[in-house]
């Protein structure tokens, strides 16, 4: 993590360079050297980074790098702070204001000079412990990869082996799963991969299938090897040879010392050839260790197999590829589970005493069904007086420190922090951003983007955005089972997710020792002298007061929604100069704290959620703004001063419609400005009201570099200008236009070159002919349309877009019949049609929608009964009927519905609501209308 920090800074010191930031010569010199002699370190540094947890020594040497680097990028932006200035002076007011402002710089340049040449004397000390350690460390990685750790000392891995059959819970179901698997009558060879988080139990899981009996019997060959992070491909063969020998009672090869993996293999084929043989290659790690692997195997018909397990879904799915294997992914226990293991491990097999219940199902829920986690604090507890409930109880609020000082927890922690050693240097500051976010906290995709790359996490590579990288860093930590997802994309890409509540503990612990993220709450705590970016969470009791203030880089708050925590924010903003992201999301805030427009620094403004109705002018303060978040605020007008935010990249104003389902339902957003598209770097623009005029809409065509962009009120006759402006955004991949109203035409018709990677397009006005060059668009995947008033089917021209797998249809459609034909929708996932009203009949042939998974109906009151041919949807999981009129009910009803009902009763989950008595009554298709199962919060009529 320091090797992350340097990186940093080296690049700080090169622009400072590159822009000739005018500084005395021999500043600029003690500059370069500090630069030139950080770059000397930076490869040792990724290096020492996988050691320090193993030497304590060279743990401080580190720490005194990453505070010397936080140090100097301290002073340099406290420079660069202090020499900015109105440049705009005339006269003799400007004369003297500009002789001013001369010496103050001279005084402050002498400042850096004495700064940095003490800085230069820590470094020369460091540069020394850097030599003895690089010779230290060069001993040490003979032999071995530079992430190299002793493993075998601390994880523990090997205890999961020496569980008894009592102590596990939830393992026979996926025990007698995994044997079905590896039974089945099939000669091909077949791989099979056990997937997930680290604490999940998939090596005890595996072990019991491979002790089974029944599995002895039916393979001639057995062998069980563990492969872990490091591992040297010929031990592992020489193993899997001193098995598979053993095993018959054959001596091995003469020489099997000296040989190589080639030779190694050969002999593991030639043993292996014509017999049927089981192998589990425990705890793999990378795509490449698989593929070291599997060419000392025999692919023969006789029904062989291969267990694999690992943390990473991409080893699971590739591995699985050329055998046409199976993945099998285990989850978390279930709750029921988990409280099963807790009290058989806590109570040894008795209930929880009363008046402990409510505080163990507390610490149960830190588990969160990880069966390690289970074990080891079931264990912990297991030793205290159930009668002392304060002992109970600070476990219950201190997991935390328990986990970084107690040793009977050791052994669960180093298993976690496997994951955490494993991660390259690049994803590490990633990862432990996440400590940010509070305890079960939902963790927004876009969001996240936008904070890693404004951090600096995130560096553009060649042929791909720096967007683009960062997403392929949130996939990486997806793969690895490091964050799970809760909700998703139309893409199956995430949308919201989660990290699991140890992963957390973990990160916490990890980014306070390294000054990393400090956490504050309405518990009491220290704050450490040296805070790097601080999250606060809940409450803030009281305004810390110390010299910490121009370090802090970050501020975000999460839940602060009382006064009082308020205005203790608001006294430490005044001192926090040197921000580069502050989110004041949800703070009841009435106005912009001025303390903001002297953040020269500032790269991200979330305002979002607060009552904040005006945002002053001088908002042009922060000329390095990219991100300015207005999101559910109350303002509805932007100063013409934004327009001097030329790095602006993401400007995002508008408020939810209050008790909407739909989630692109939107009251007005902010009013167009003149000269808008100047802000030529924007990507993101939304929601911008079209009022002004076609002039204003033509500016758009200016910023090429938009994503995504949402404009409202919109009228027919903008339509040639909307058209020309949007076939010059190249780039865009979300299209977003509403009209003035449901009367009001949407006028596309002059679109003849849509943007050709156009992923998700809403189109919400009075459109009446279907704009056919949508169906050039081969990379939809989402298609929204309401108060269209459509004359033709718009089937025809959606049917045979390959990636679309969302379609809507709300208010407008004046067809009577909807027919999907077979062998059309071919990725269509979910459809939706709501308040269609001419619409009599749908029709789904055979082959339409094959993949369909759920069908959403609502407030068709022509709608004479169930899609016909609806039992041909064999992945239908969800079919909703909303607020459908009372003869439909009635044909909903089990004992007439007959032939109908038998056909759709395979979907999982189909029910249907209508309004009565003030709110929408929600029915089981199994059940009798007359029986109400919940009842859901209003919703306005649309």
């Amino acid at each position: 993590m320091a090797e992350f920090a340097v990186y940093f800074l080296i690049e700080k010191l090169t622009v400072l360079s590159i822009e000739k930031v005018k500084l005395f010569k021999g500043v600029r010199t003690d500059f370069e050297f500090v630069r030139d002699e950080l770059e000397r370190m930076t490869a040792f540094l990724r290096v020492a980074d996988s050691f320090e947890e193993s030497d304590p020594e060279l743990k401080v040497w580190v720490k005194q790098v990453r505070e010397m680097a936080y140090d100097t990028e301290d002073v340099i932006d406290e420079f660069l702070l202090r020499s900015t200035h109105d440049h705009g002076r005339h006269g003799i007011h400007g004369f003297l204001g500009e002789l001013y402002f001369s010496i103050k710089k001279f005084k402050s340049t002498r400042k850096v000079a004495s700064e940095i040449r003490s800085i230069i004397s820590r470094l020369r000390n460091i540069a020394e412990g850097h030599q003895r350690y690089h010779y230290k460390l060069s001993i040490q990685e003979q032999g071995s990869s530079s992430s190299f750790v002793d493993y075998s000392v601390t994880d523990g891995r090997g205890d999961a082996l020496l569980l008894e059959e009592g102590e596990l819970v939830g393992i026979d179901h996926h025990k007698q799963s995994l044997i079905r698997l590896l039974m089945k009558e099939d000669p091909r060879l077949k791989l099979i991969s056990v997937v997930g988080m680290g604490g999940l139990g998939k090596t005890t899981l595996v072990k019991r299938v491979f002790d089974d009996s029944v599995v002895k019997k039916h393979f001639q060959s057995h062998a069980w090897l563990t492969v872990s992070q490091l591992f040297k491909i010929e031990d592992l063969l020489k193993d899997t040879i001193q098995q598979l020998f053993d095993e018959i009672k054959q001596p091995l090869p003469e020489g099997i010392g000296s040989m190589n993996s080639n030779r190694l293999k050969e002999i593991i084929r030639e043993f292996l050839r014509g017999r049927r043989y089981v192998l589990v290659f425990d705890d793999v790690w990378s795509i490449p260790a698989w593929e070291a692997i599997k060419y000392a195997l025999p692919k023969e018909n006789h029904g062989s197999r291969i267990i694999l397990t690992t943390r990473l879904i991409n080893v699971a799915s590739s591995s699985c590829i050329e055998t046409d294997g199976f993945v099998y992914e285990l989850k978390p226990l279930s709750e029921e589970e988990s409280w099963t293991l807790f009290c058989r491990k806590t109570f040894q097999g008795n209930s929880c005493p009363h008046h402990l219940i409510e505080i163990c199902s507390n610490i149960l829920r830190h588990c969160g069904g990880l069966p390690l986690a289970i074990v080891a604090i079931g264990g912990l507890l297991a030793t205290k007086n159930t009668s002392r409930v304060g002992e109970w109880e600070m476990l219950n609020h201190s997991l935390q420190p328990e986990l970084e000082d107690n040793d009977e927890l050791e052994s669960m922690k180093n298993i976690l922090l496997l994951s955490f050693n494993d991660l390259p240097y690049y994803l590490k500051p990633c990862f432990l951003y996440l400590s940010i976010y509070p305890e079960d906290h939902l963790i927004e995709h876009n969001t996240l983007i936008r904070l890693w790359i404004t951090e600096g996490f995130v560096k553009q590579k060649e042929g791909r955005t720096v967007e683009e990288v960062a997403e392929g860093y949130l996939n990486e930590l997806i793969n690895r089972s490091l964050i799970f997802m809760v909700k998703t994309n139309d893409d199956r890409s995430l949308k919201y997710g989660q990290i699991h509540d140890l992963y957390r503990e973990v990160i916490l612990s990890k980014a306070r020792e390294q000054n990393f993220v400090t956490t504050a709450s309405e518990q009491k705590m220290m704050w450490p002298s040296r805070v790097r970016r601080l999250s606060i969470h809940n409450a803030l009791e009281h305004a810390k007061k110390g010299t910490y203030g121009t370090r802090v880089r970050s501020l975000l708050t999460f839940g602060v929604t009382d006064l009082q925590s308020m205005l203790n924010i608001l006294q430490l903003l005044s001192s926090f100069r040197m921000l580069k992201v502050l989110s004041l999301k949800d703070v009841p805030l009435m106005t912009v704290p001025k303390a903001i427009f002297t953040m020269f620094h500032l790269r991200h403004l979330s305002l979002r959620n607060t009552k904040v109705k005006v945002l002053p002018g001088s908002i042009k303060k922060l000329k390095k703004l990219e991100t300015l978040d207005l999101k559910q605020t109350y303002i509805t007008e932007l100063p013409v001063e934004i327009l001097e935010l030329h790095r602006l990249s993401h400007l995002l104003l508008y408020r939810h419609v209050v008790y909407s389902y739909l989630p692109y339902d939107c009251t007005d957003g902010f009013k167009a400005i003149k000269g808008i598209g100047g802000l030529i770097s924007l990507r993101k623009l939304g929601y911008m009201e079209a009022s002004c005029g076609s002039d204003t809409i033509k500016e758009i065509s200016m910023m090429t570099e938009l994503r995504r962009l949402c404009l409202t009120k919109l009228r027919r006759e903008d339509g040639m200008a909307i058209c020309s402006s949007i076939e010059k955004l190249h780039n865009l991949r979300s299209l977003n236009l509403k009209s003035t109203g449901e009367n009001e035409v949407l006028d596309l018709q002059y679109l003849s070159s849509p943007p050709p990677f156009l992923q998700r397009l809403y189109l919400t006005g009075c459109i009446e002919k279907f704009p056919i060059w949508i169906r050039s668009l081969q990379n939809l995947i989402k298609v929204y349309f309401r108060w269209s008033k459509l004359r033709d089917d718009p089937l025809q021209y959606l049917q045979d877009l390959p990636n679309l797998v969302h379609l809507e249809f709300l208010v407008g459609f004046t067809g009577e019949e909807l027919c999907f034909k077979a062998g059309k929708f071919q990725r269509l996932k979910l459809l939706d049609f709501d308040k269609l009203e001419p619409l009599r009949r749908v029709i789904v042939e055979k082959g339409a929608m094959p993949h369909l998974e759920k069908l959403v109906i609502q407030r068709c009151n022509l709608l004479e009964r169930i899609p016909q041919g609806i039992e041909h949807l064999i992945e239908l999981k969800v079919v909703e009927f909303f607020d459908m009129p009372d003869e439909f009910i009635m044909t909903m009803d089990p004992r007439r519905l007959g032939d109908d009902y038998c056909k759709v009763a395979h979907i999982p989950e189909v029910y249907y609501t209508f309004w009565r008595d003030g709110g929408w009554e929600i029915y089981s298709l199994e059940q009798n209308p007359a029986d109400v199962i919940r009842t859901q919060g209003r919703r306005n009529s649309l």
